[in-house]
């Protein structure tokens, strides 16, 4: 009998015979895995978080320091609270040795979360200060409300 019409053949790819796929129970299996480690992993990851911007305003406020000093070489003094910290970043009238921005981004005022760093000139505890009041923008508070400030 001849055939007219001819079925296809499927085409057969080396190495793949039998593989159709994952199974139900599987997929739940490794789904499952997959959360127990996010339950795990993301509180630590959260905690971490959460002391490296602390670190971060730590290393902030010490650069923050030697700019003020540079700009004391300069000047011959540190900026007055009303020149505040913008003094590193643009020229206060009152101070003709300026030679800076000692600062190169503005955003090196702000801190972590987003606040400005506080001046003091006079400082209570140095001649001037800087200082982040933390997560919370309150004087005092623990973890990551705790103050960080230049004399630490």
């Amino acid at each position: 009998m001849l055939r007219l019409f001819r079925r296809p053949l499927p085409i057969r790819r080396p190495g793949h015979e039998g593989q159709r796929g994952f199974t139900l129970l599987e997929l739940l299996v490794v789904l499952t895995i997959l959360g127990l480690l996010g339950a795990i992993a993301v509180p630590q990851a959260m905690r971490y978080l959460g002391t490296s911007r602390s670190q971060t305003a730590r290393v902030q406020v010490q650069a923050l320091m030697s700019s003020l000093d540079l700009f004391r070489l300069d000047v011959g003094r540190y900026p007055t609270e009303e020149e505040g910290l913008r003094a590193l970043v643009d020229r206060p009238n009152t101070a003709p040795n300026w030679n800076g921005p000692y600062l190169t981004r503005r955003n090196g005022l702000t801190d972590p979360w987003g606040n400005a760093y506080l001046y003091r000139s006079p400082g209570r505890n140095a001649p001037v200060e800087v200082l982040s009041l933390g997560s919370d923008r309150a004087e005092g508070g623990t973890g990551e409300a705790q103050d960080v400030g230049s004399w630490q």
